[in-house]
């Protein structure tokens, strides 16, 4: 009897060897990273001009625009603009991304590719602007509703903390809270960063993320009675009930346990005004699970287009 293999089987993976062979050299990252930005022909990276030429020994930019009369590279105008990292460096920072299922820490990244550990946290928030904006239509549903806490423990806290929570209702307090919505239907997932679990929030998040007549299960939580112009059923979790028929969250609380996983065992501590960039790259990771190991990475390569981050800009927010 054949058995089925573990895991995505359908999906076709790339090995370490593989992938050494697929970038040999510089120039086989290059040649890769251009045919992603460019599949049809080369266009300039400032004002989007297709009248370029190549520019022998001109580096690091090896292109010329006779429009803006500017130099310009592969990396113009995307999130790694000014790395000066060899592009090899980057496509095997893109794959280990990718394959992580709970993420990948700065300081794994900076031990294999041999770069500082500032380097490498800053790579990876690069990356995650690939999926800074999902672009994700409103879902037709029927969808799954449902919403976490992100933070450390109350017992892991300074004794000061502890002490002000201790004054606080609720063991959310001092967390942040995320709102998620599954798709069953395609198996997206949309999460948002949101300031509050009140009712005018959490069905607004439903309501942006989905259309009208759609049908929405969710948990007994106040905050989504009277969801408009949706078909709303909820199961009872207060009363120990977590499937009834089709009502059930089993599908957006299995995200929430990837996500919460990735917290605790692979990065620790994510600071709250930076925890939608960490959103964002497991609901986009979650999204395009199910294609093969170069597309994901093709995906993030071409999502870093129009995205360009500076250190300080993204240190300005912590």
């Amino acid at each position: 009897m054949t058995r089925k293999a573990p895991g995505k089987s359908h999906r076709d993976g790339i090995s370490l060897m593989e992938l050494a062979e697929m970038f040999p050299d510089e120039a086989s990252a290059v040649a890769w990273f251009e045919s992603i930005r460019w599949p049809e022909e080369r266009h300039c990276g400032h004002c989007g001009s297709v009248d370029t030429k190549p520019v022998p020994n001109a580096k690091p930019m090896p292109y010329w625009c006779t429009d803006c009369r500017s130099y310009f590279s592969v990396r113009t105008g995307t999130a790694i603009e000014k790395s000066r990292l060899p592009l090899r460096k980057w496509a095997f920072a893109v794959y280990l991304y990718v394959t992580s299922l709970k993420g990948v820490s700065s300081m794994k990244l900076h031990r294999d590719l041999k770069v500082t550990q500032k380097t490498a946290w800053f790579m990876l928030h690069r990356l995650r602007e690939a999926w800074g904006e999902s672009g994700i239509e409103p879902m037709a549903g029927p969808v799954e509703a449902d919403e976490t806490y992100m933070g450390g423990q109350r017992k892991n806290m300074h004794k000061d903390k502890q002490a002000e929570f201790k004054k606080s209702r609720g063991p959310v307090v001092g967390k942040v809270p995320v709102a998620g919505i599954k798709d069953r239907a395609t198996g997206t997932v949309k999460a948002q960063v949101v300031p509050d679990n009140s009712a005018a929030t959490l069905k607004g998040f439903v309501t942006a993320h989905t259309v009208e007549g759609s049908t929405v299960y969710t948990d007994d939580a106040a905050a989504y009675r009277g969801l408009p112009k949706r078909r709303h059923e909820a199961v009872n979790h207060t009363a120990g009930e977590y499937v009834r028929d089709d009502a059930h969250t089993q599908g957006i609380e299995s995200f929430w346990a990837m996500l919460k996983r990735a917290h605790k065992g692979t990065f620790h501590k994510i600071s709250a005004k930076l925890m939608q960039r960490y959103v964002n790259e497991f609901s986009g990771r979650h999204n395009v699970r199910d294609a093969d190991t170069i597309d994901q990475m093709s995906n993030v390569v071409a999502g870093m287009t129009g995205k360009r981050l500076m250190y300080r800009e993204l240190t300005n927010n912590i």
